[in-house]
């Protein structure tokens, strides 16, 4: 399978899935013109399961670094399994949420109030299972994140249309809970993940399970929870009247592939993310991803013109927003580079020295064992 080994490409893989998991969304306002989103969901739902099933069949089945995906899968603890399964339930009823949130307040709000929730508790709750990074700069970060999810709260309870009526006040609601889940699925999924033997021969931690499986996984509880949830929220909608189930065979072919597309990004970032965590840490892995905040809010923003109605004081601090954003996302990528220089120079110092005491070592025992003049 492919494995990871350098700290800076994972970086960048956090990028790639900050752009995903910021971008996706564009595709269910694309398709919300004349698509629900309870239908949008289902489409969206099989692309990202079709995805994670080539990711698994690909990267995750050639080379001769680890395991493959079949054979990772047949020695995986059913409890590993487990976990990763729990992970894409928890995360599907986030996320649907968050796509009602969508659909309510657009997403320069709903990514920016539930996502970035989801970075501050989901940071928090994984640096304390896995505690790796300088903690001083990532809480910064995360501190500073914080701040421009307040500020983007503000900028759009200040907009002239939620001055009255209380869609505002549900979309933010939806967001938040939407946080409050998304930071949980990310833990139930990195602790499943294997890590390297430190023999050097490449091999895994037995029982647990490789990025490609549990992403697998991940999506299988995301699928079977589907049937439970969107179901629910078909005949019970946050927002307008019930669809009916048939409703989804009368939609434009356009229209299910922007689905399909959607699911399909999202996935990328993931399975990017989890190949990541590795070297970046499942706190910094996650809290990167979790940039998506920043990029939605600028398609938000910019493309969608969701704040063109804003005062120049909303303008304001949208303009803070996004440079408290920025700020905070560069503070949580330092928080492990240079977190890392000290241990590592500290390492090779012992692996140097380490020689020497020995040899003094053997110097000594020989010394004691030296026979006398009478040769005993």
């Amino acid at each position: 399978m492919f494995v990871l080994e350098n700290y800076w490409i994972g970086v960048l893989f956090c990028v790639i899935t900050m752009l995903c998991w910021g971008s996706w969304g564009n595709t269910q306002k694309l398709a919300g013109k004349t698509w629900r989103f309870e239908l949008f969901y289902w489409d969206y739902v099989l692309g990202l399961l079709l995805t994670v099933l080539i990711f698994a069949f690909t990267l995750g089945s050639t080379g001769e670094t680890g395991r493959g995906f079949l054979a990772d899968l047949a020695q995986a603890d059913p409890m590993n399994l487990g976990s990763a399964f729990l992970g894409g339930i928890v995360f599907n009823a986030a996320n649907i949420l968050l796509v009602a949130a969508i659909a309510i307040a657009g997403m320069a709000v709903a990514f920016p109030v539930g996502i970035g929730l989801a970075l501050v508790l989901g940071v928090l709750i994984n640096f304390v299972a896995q505690p790796e990074g300088n903690p001083v700069l990532l809480f910064s970060g995360v501190a500073l994140v914080t701040v421009a999810i307040i500020l983007n709260a503000v900028a759009y309870q200040k907009l002239p249309n939620q001055q009255q009526g209380g869609g505002s006040i549900k979309g933010i609601v939806l967001a938040v809970c939407c946080g409050i889940l998304m930071s949980l699925f990310y833990f139930f999924v990195a602790r499943t993940l294997a890590a390297p033997l430190p023999d050097g021969t490449g091999a895994f931690e037995a029982g647990k399970i490789t990025p490609y499986t549990a992403g697998v996984m991940f999506a299988l509880g995301i699928l079977v929870s589907s049937f439970l949830f969107v179901t629910a929220i078909m005949y019970k909608p946050f927002v307008g009247e019930p669809v009916a189930p048939s409703d989804y065979c009368k939609g434009p072919v356009l229209n299910h592939l922007w689905g399909i597309l959607g699911g399909g990004i999202w996935a990328v970032g993931t399975m990017l993310n989890y190949i990541a965590s590795g070297v970046a840490s499942p706190a910094i892995a996650y809290g990167l991803g979790q940039g998506a905040t920043l990029v939605a809010a600028i398609w938000g923003v910019f493309v969608w013109r969701e704040f063109k109605a804003g005062s120049p004081t909303v303008k304001k601090l949208l303009n803070v927003m996004f440079l408290t954003f920025f700020i905070g996302l560069s503070l949580i990528i330092l928080a492990k580079a240079l977190h890392t220089d000290k241990p590592e120079q500290s390492q090779v110092t012992q692996s140097v020295s380490q020689p020497e005491e020995t040899q003094q070592l053997n110097e000594s025992q020989f010394e004691e064992v030296q026979p006398d003049e009478s040769g005993q």
